[in-house]
């Protein structure tokens, strides 16, 4: 298992990789869990080597605090993924080698994909996203790149970018990995008490009753109903609940019956922001 720090040197062993084969590409910000571990399975499972970039992303926050608390457990990462194969090439590297002098995002027109959710929260994320997918997707050149549906507006706006820019890679969502209860994973978990994660598994139980309630009810009704929800629960903060078509991201107005709708919601467990989301229909 390789840890590569350099674009030259990247290139340099990708050379050699192709040759044996297919290439797959699983993008993260290390702090890896068993939701990174399952993208990193699947791509081992479709590729003959997979490269797994570990690389905090600074043009995609929009609060700096919360880039300086993301966790740096890159010896963590190396152990994790030694334990799932010896066949990956890890590309950890720094900011200046990805960016240059100039850390700054390009602009995108994602056709609105970016302007709901958190693209209204979050100034500037999913123009940071844009950048670096893109930086990774032109630097590694592989057939398929993996991401998690837990980021499902980050999934379709990843869609969109490679459409734009006519890449020649197969965008692979695979399914949200969830703790025993419940809770979706994610590096954030690791800056929760065991209190407050125990109680933000009642995020997921939320979706879960707003997916029965879909059923039968509009989605306005559904959307009040998981407002009142949170009203109860004080160390949880709604920031907000969404029911959107699964291709536009447009919140619904009125459910059709050949639309596939998801469910969306951010909430702050005190200082700790947390996404999710789920199948309606």
């Amino acid at each position: 298992m390789s840890l590569i720090k350099t674009k030259k040197e990247l290139q340099s062993t990708l050379l050699i990789a192709k040759e044996n084969g297919s290439l797959g590409l699983v993008p993260t910000m290390g702090a890896l869990h068993q939701g990174h571990i399952s993208l990193v399975k699947k791509a081992l499972s479709e590729n003959d080597t997979v490269v797994v970039t570990i690389f905090v992303n600074p043009t995609q926050f929009d609060n700096k605090e919360d880039l300086d608390k993301y966790p740096d457990t890159l010896d963590a990462d190396r152990k994790l993924l030694g334990e799932v194969s010896e066949n990956l090439i890890i590309f950890a590297p720094q900011a200046k080698e990805i960016y240059g002098s100039e850390i700054e995002s390009e602009s995108f027109d994602f056709g609105g994909l970016d302007t709901v959710m958190e693209g209204a929260f979050r100034e500037g994320h999913f123009e940071g996203v844009g950048t670096i997918v893109e930086k990774l997707l032109t630097l590694v050149q592989p057939a398929r790149a993996y991401f998690g549906e837990k980021d499902f507006q980050q999934l379709q706006i990843i869609k969109k970018l490679v459409v734009l820019k006519n890449i020649p890679v197969a965008i692979i969502g695979c399914p949200i990995v969830r703790e025993p209860s419940g809770l979706a994973m994610s590096s954030r978990n690791e800056r929760l008490s065991s209190e407050l994660r125990e109680e933000a598994s009642f995020i997921y139980k939320t979706l879960c009753s707003a997916k029965a309630r879909f059923g039968t009810k509009s989605a306005q009704v559904v959307t009040e109903w998981v407002e009142r929800q949170f009203e109860e629960h004080p160390d949880l903060e709604l920031e907000y609940f969404m029911i959107s078509d699964i291709e536009k991201l447009r919140p619904v107005q009125r459910k059709r019956r050949n639309k596939k709708y998801r469910g969306f919601i951010a909430v702050y467990a005190k200082d700790v922001r947390l996404i999710d989301n789920i199948a309606l229909n």
